[in-house]
């Protein structure tokens, strides 16, 4: 699928500058569609008097001409007529096709013409007020002829917007030079209002209607003033008795000379509320989170406490093995708690579970153990059961396979959703050791693997001496 950066890539003609230029006035043009009432397509010479649209804008305050995605697609016969033209003058040139009105305009950085501005609508009668469409029309001039002198979008302007950035549906104020407000709409009006100025807005100082009601506690972002007098095309947010305002300014230029702005606002109190809400609830989940790892870590502390006072060496070795299941369980859900994703990348568990197992058993005697392969990524409710089926393995294997020491490996081998895996140890083997099945370690590990896992597992001889257990397992998805 063609995308800006891919068809933008492709020109030769543009130097890094210019590609960066065009992402940004892409990335800001939806005001230029909301306020002309028409859809703005972004077009690329291919150096053949051929052009490729390279990114279109919808307006939100109109019905779009085109239903279907244009991007990638070579403009029409008339558009490559007039489309080197406007390159090669810099003068607008305007046409007629199949009832859409077409008015072209050159893109222009560092003084050069670098692509050119498709504005296209159809007309369509008593859109808004005579007053209102005049004003808008107005500011569509001002902004198409930014572009074609270098002006917009604005260099160096903050990037990276907040989610709930106002557009000119939301709310339009146009201001002249002095920050004094010569028009607002409906929706602006309302927002103000809500915000605690009373009466008109229009004809107005905006800013001293505005630190008129601001609250002596309140925190006032540095920017507003700079915002509110439309000096600056940044973006600001202010709160007065619990409504939230976002303001975003555009000025307007002619040659370098400001002679007004818009400032676009929009009433986001329920969003930051919500957005509030939301913060509240993780972190109560991570504070939640955090008390469990505690308590597990509590219980298997209190658990191994117990191991070493019990008499009794079957008791002990019980209360052991509950203390190696529990802090397995802990070390899986540590790392689940550190993520927001749904999957783990199990390696990271399975790494300090092998040394902490292996380590664990290996009383006395010294034990070499390593991983071979990757894991990848497993799911939440599997991550569990494979830490306390691998914690199982590599304890008996230590255990009982390697009472003198030895070597001890682990090899995963994962294909999309199979994985198998084989802990090999060069020990005694199944014949000098206890039979599999036969504990409780043993039946844990197979109620885990066919039912958690959806698995199988077996146990057998290494060729060259000692124990392998394959474990074969589907992954969910």
């Amino acid at each position: 699928m063609p995308t800006l950066t891919n068809i933008l890539g492709r020109s030769t003609a543009l130097t890094p500058s210019d590609r960066d230029w065009l992402h940004q006035l892409v990335g800001d043009w939806q005001v230029i569609a909301d306020v002309a009432f028409a859809d703005v397509l972004l077009a690329i010479p291919n150096g053949d008097d051929t052009f490729t649209i390279a990114a279109h804008c919808r307006p939100a305050t109109a019905v779009t001409f085109f239903d279907d995605d244009v991007v990638g697609d070579s403009v029409s016969e008339e558009f490559t007529r007039f489309g080197p033209l406007v390159l090669a003058d810099g003068r607008r040139r305007s046409m007629e096709i199949a009832g859409l009105f077409a008015d072209l305009y050159p893109v222009v950085h560092e003084d050069r013409r670098i692509a050119v501005l498709c504005v296209a609508s159809a007309y369509v009668g008593d859109r808004v007020s005579s007053q209102a469409l005049s004003i808008y029309e107005e500011i569509a001039d001002k902004l198409l002829h930014m572009v074609s002198n270098g002006e917009f979008p604005f260099d160096g302007a903050p990037t990276g917007y907040r989610h709930g950035t106002p557009r000119v549906i939301d709310g339009f104020v146009l201001l002249n030079e002095d920050g004094e407000v010569t028009f607002a709409n409906p929706n602006a009006v309302s927002n103000f209002h809500r915000l605690g100025v009373v009466g008109a807005i229009q004809g107005s100082v905006l800013v001293e209607l505005v630190t008129d009601i601001i609250e002596d506690h309140s925190q006032v972002e540095e920017s507003l003033p700079v915002v509110v007098m439309g000096r600056a095309p940044w973006l600001t947010e202010i709160e007065v008795h619990g409504t939230i305002l976002s303001l975003r300014a555009v000025p307007l230029y002619d040659k370098g000379t400001r002679w007004g702005a818009v400032l676009l606002c929009r009433d986001i109190t329920e969003l930051r509320h919500r957005e509030q809400e939301l913060l509240t609830k993780d972190a109560t989940i991570r504070e939640i989170n955090h008390r469990v790892k505690n308590n597990l870590q509590t219980v298997s502390a209190l658990l191994r406490l117990q191991a070493r006072r019990a008499t009794n060496v079957q008791t002990q070795a019980a209360l052991d093995d509950a203390q190696r299941r529990v802090a397995t369980i802990a070390l899986v859900h540590q790392t689940l708690s550190e993520t927001i994703d749904e999957t783990i990348d199990f390696d990271d568990v399975f790494g300090p579970l092998l040394r902490m197992a292996s380590d664990i058993a290996a009383t006395g005697v010294t034990v070499h153990s390593r991983q071979v392969g990757s894991f990848g990524r497993i799911g939440a409710n599997q991550s569990t059961a494979l830490a306390i089926v691998l914690n199982e393995l590599v304890s008996n294997a230590v255990e009982h396979g390697l009472p003198g020491g030895g070597n001890l490996c682990v090899e995963a081998l994962r294909e999309g959703s199979h994985l198998v895996v084989h802990v090999d140890d060069d020990g005694e083997g199944i014949a000098g050791a206890k039979k599999p099945g036969s504990g409780l370690g043993t039946k844990i590990v197979r109620t885990m693997v066919s039912g958690e896992l959806k698995g199988t597992i077996a146990w057998g001889e290494r060729r060259e001496g000692g124990t392998r257990v394959t474990l074969d397992i589907t992954i969910d998805e």
